[in-house]
């Protein structure tokens, strides 16, 4: 060891840390302050970082100095971990040291040394990149030190054939350091190219002895902002990169005799029988290019190699068949030998996954590039294969990647090549719906949906399925269905893939919530999924961003068609909104197609890629077209004189047509009745149609399998409509059993103790949460006047009210309690009115104020009034059943024949309502 400290030599590849000095061409850095003199000194105390790039060779300079600030920070800091590849050079340790005030702790004259870790780190990453670990755990460290270290480590690659690329990282506010810096050096002699990408600096090169050298100060001013939505190439890369490439064709001819193919394939081998059975199967170019892709992506998995020089030569197509992996190198090179020995024209091409933007903005370096590919030509048009991909088949060998910009790989050299936008040739997914609504706009829906996954998609989900257990299957295709249909209960669900098409189809039977709503009088959905869903809010105000264009990601083509089956025949429906759209929005193509007739509606949307970005001088212009589409969203509307839901359900249960949907629902529970969710969903339909016994049935069942105070609160509720009030109450205390506190549950606790026959006790406990205070206070004011009220104490319920609303005397639901109060009492009218009517000045929905001012005009004899509020109220909610029950008794003392359709609906709908309002001294 002493030799080694006392010696500073060349450094020789190998497997294990070298522990030498710095070089000397390194500048260290001024000895750090190991006091922290305030909080707000940052933590980093040191970071300095130096390259010199001579003789085929980088190597880089390390010398890193880190506070320990915490007890967490220990075990972060405590354990060094140093990365390095042997098969290119070596991993040289300067300085390992504890600064601790004024003493300085050598770490490795104390005998510390780092161990090195053999296991690949990246393996589930699928990387065997022949890099090693070394890993120090650090003895005796403490919070308040400052670990100090410095390393180097080098780099020559065989495959750049002599030429270099290095790549230093750079910093700017408000990250921060006591000292840092980045610095770059090499001789006078070599032509090496470098360039910084950040704003706020620009170095010059000054000279060092036979060397030229740039030197950044860290950190660097704060950088300009960059919309999200910005092209790569407006988000420089945060470092100082140098090349010694003179261009873009040097890089492409150094490259080139890594994808020769000549000989590759040797006669009689297992790939040259791979040939032969192409060229048995078919004489056409294009499928014996398909067969050659399918080939690599299907019959070889992918395994990034970098060991043994791997970085950027790819390993031998015979050892990638016969290992059956390979990165996309390896596939490359195996697919080039494929189709060069089917004698199709092809040819690697360099890429960059995600920046390939910014290739032509960089230095020309094969560091700009982390994928390889192929391009092949067939009747003269361009093919970008890819054989790290998967699923591509004939049809989509004319799809692009979003690479942007390549480089080929030739022998004589090559510019970067655009590549253009174009359609993928098979849609990436395909929908078809079915909504049956035959048996009414605002019951539960019956669907069905197909969907079509192709291509990488279409492998991944089948990869994934296929490790999925039944949960995750169902929570699959919930996920699936939630895309396309509302709020889905799923009956029925399969998973198929197709081989041969490599495509996923995913077949759902379920029923989903009713997206009909009722509004001006008539019932309407938005339909439209497709424009709805375009995002394009692009923020261009600042003056700095006016010439930035917009980045168009969204690659994908899609077919969705929708058929819903109408009720009524489809008698009286119409549509609002595009019913075409534009060619074009926002770097995409549309198109629909509409047809209203023989009681179906059917659309089909296409939309697919057409631009990778929006240009500057267009975005405004775009931004507004997609405003405008979304503001014309294609609507259905149900006829103008469409039956409330109760005659609805009523006509339903009479011809059957409730059947699809119960039948739904019983399958959903058959598939498993250990699932609470379908019992919970069933129980809400009889519910909603009035069929309280087996409503209460399936949530019997529903609380068997799982408790909830949700599923308590809607059993209680149902009792209570059917007047079983002990029932109800009971189920109020078991959800408080689980919920004590929830201001829903004390609300429903207090209803049912009246509405059981204490009705002093039920006034109490909403005496107790008004005390409490807080934000549901007035809530709990109004629930105790209405239990004064029903136990026969209107003028206490009133006085309750009074200085509660003195205190918010815009609160509409206050002022409503009021006047209901007031009303079906039958005292202070004339105040009830100002109440009522103030009340619905303030609210948004004011069907219920309606129907207590209609109350109070019953009361006051003015039936007309009355009159003319529940006809508004019903208008706005048909299904009040209280106005529905006033006007029936109204329109029985005026001889309106139509009594008796509101008083029998509202009997339906409120089993109680006769013995409520009996209560109030109404009767019909």
């Amino acid at each position: 060891m002493a030799v080694l400290l006392s010696t500073a030599g060349v450094a020789h590849a190998g497997d294990k840390p070298l522990y030498q000095p710095a070089p000397g061409w390194v500048k260290v850095a001024p000895e750090p302050d190991a006091k922290r003199n305030a909080e707000s000194d940052p933590m980093v105390v040191l970071f300095d970082e130096q390259a010199r790039v001579a003789d085929g060779q980088v190597w880089t300079y390390f010398d890193q100095a880190q506070r320990v600030v915490s007890a967490q920070m220990l075990s972060n800091v405590g354990t060094v971990t140093l990365p390095w590849q042997p098969d290119a050079g070596d991993l040289i340790i300067h300085r390992a040291e504890i600064i601790r005030g004024t003493e300085h702790i050598d770490l490795i004259a104390a005998g510390q040394r780092f161990e090195v870790l053999r296991r690949e780190q990246q393996l589930e990453q699928l990387q065997i990149n022949g890099t090693l670990t070394a890993s120090l755990a650090v003895e005796g460290l403490r919070v308040g030190d400052v670990l100090r270290l410095s390393y180097s480590t080098t780099h020559k690659d065989a495959a750049l054939q002599g030429n270099t690329q290095a790549f230093l990282p750079l910093f700017a506010d408000p990250t921060r350091a006591q000292f840092a810096r980045a610095r770059l050096s090499w001789p006078k002699a070599s032509k090496l190219g470098w360039k910084v990408h950040m704003s706020g600096t620009a170095p010059k090169p000054v000279s060092d002895g036979d060397y030229q050298l740039i030197d950044i100060a860290l950190p660097l001013a704060k950088q300009p902002e960059i919309p999200n939505d910005a092209p790569a190439r407006f988000k420089p890369m945060t470092l100082i990169e140098a090349s010694s490439y003179a261009d873009w064709a040097a890089v492409s001819r150094v490259m080139a005799p890594l994808y020769r193919t000549d000989g590759l394939i040797a006669p009689g081998s297992p790939l040259a029988a791979e040939v032969a059975k192409i060229r048995e199967k078919t004489s056409d170019p294009r499928t014996r290019v398909a067969m050659a892709l399918r080939l690599v992506q299907d019959d070889v998995r992918y395994l990034f190699v970098g060991m043994d020089g791997g970085s950027y030569r790819p390993q031998a197509p015979a050892d990638t068949w016969s290992r059956r992996y390979g990165d996309c190198k390896a596939k490359t090179l195996l697919l080039l030998a494929l189709l060069h020995a089917l004698d199709v024209e092809a040819e690697a091409v360099a890429a960059s996954t995600d920046a390939g933007d910014l290739v032509p903005q960089r230095l020309p370096a094969p560091g700009a590039f982390n994928h390889v590919l192929v391009h092949a030509t067939v009747d003269g048009q361009s093919l970008w294969l890819d054989g790290t991909s998967s699923g591509t088949r004939l049809a989509d060998l004319a799809d692009v990647p979003p690479f942007r910009n390549v480089l080929p790989i030739r022998a004589a050299g090559a510019p970067l090549m655009a590549l253009p936008v174009r359609a993928p040739g098979r849609p990436t997914f395909e929908a078809d719906v079915d909504f049956d609504q035959r048996a009414g706009l605002d019951l539960p829906t019956p669907f069905t949906l197909r969907l079509t996954i192709r291509g990488p998609m279409a492998e991944m989900v089948h990869a994934g399925s296929g490790q999925m257990n039944k949960d995750q299957l169902d929570e699959a295709a919930q996920n699936f269905a939630s895309g396309f249909v509302s709020d889905p209960l799923i009956a029925e669900r399969s998973i198929a893939y197709d081989g041969e098409a490599a495509a996923v189809t995913v077949q759902i039977r379920g029923i989903s919530t009713s997206s009909w709503r009722r509004e001006d009088g008539r019932f309407r959905t938005v339909l439209d999924k497709t424009i709805s869903g375009l995002g394009f809010e692009p923020d261009r105000a600042r003056s700095e961003w006016k010439d930035i264009p917009v980045a168009v990601n969204d690659m994908a083509s899609g077919v969705a068609r929708w058929r819903i089956r109408l009720p009524q025949g489809g008698k009286g429906f119409a549509l609002d909104g595009d019913q075409v759209l534009p060619a074009s929005l926002a770097g995409r193509s549309f198109a629909r197609k509409v047809t209203l007739a023989d009681g179906e509606l059917r659309i089909e949307d296409r939309s697919g890629p057409e631009a990778a970005e929006v240009p500057a001088d267009k975005v405004a212009e775009a931004k507004a077209q997609v405003a405008l589409a979304k503001t014309r969203l294609l609507t259905a509307l149900g006829p103008e004189d469409a039956p409330p839901r109760w005659k609805v359900v009523t006509e339903a249960k009479r011809t059957g047509a409730l059947k699809p949907l119960l039948d739904v629902y019983a399958a959903a529970i058959a598939a498993d009745p250990k699932d609470v969710a379908p019992w919970t969903s069933r129980a809400s339909f009889y519910a909603g149609t009035w069929e309280w016994k087996a409503a209460l049935a399936d949530l019997d069942k529903a609380i068997a399998i799982q408790p909830s105070v949700a599923l308590y609160s809607q059993r209680a509720g149902i009792r209570a409509a059917i007047g079983d009030y002990k029932g109800a109450l009971a189920d109020a205390q078991a959800a408080k059993t689980l919920d004590p506190g929830d201001a829903g549950v004390a609300n429903m606790l207090a209803t049912y103790t009246g509405l059981a026959g204490q009705p002093d006790a039920a006034v109490a406990m909403a005496a107790e949460r008004v005390a409490k205070g807080g934000s549901e206070r007035n809530g709990f004011v109004a629930l105790q006047a209405q239990l004064l009220a029903d136990a026969g104490r209107a003028t206490d319920a009133v006085a309750v009210l009074d200085p509660a609303i003195a205190k918010a005397p815009g609160n509409a639901m206050l002022l409503n309690s009021r006047c209901w109060i007031k009303g079906t009492g039958s005292i202070g009218l004339d105040g009830a009115l100002k109440d009522c009517t103030k009340a619905i000045e303030l609210a948004e929905q004011p069907a219920s104020i309606l129907d207590s001012r209609a109350m109070v005009y019953f009361r006051m004899g003015r039936m007309d009034d009355a009159l003319a509020d529940l006809n508004a109220a019903l208008d706005v909610a048909p299904l009040l059943t209280s106005s529905l029950y006033l006007r029936g008794v109204i329109r029985t003392r005026t001889g309106d024949k139509a009594a008796a359709e509101d008083l029998a609906a509202a009997r339906l709908m409120r089993p109680q309502v006769d013995a409520e309002y009996a209560r109030y001294g109404i009767k019909p």
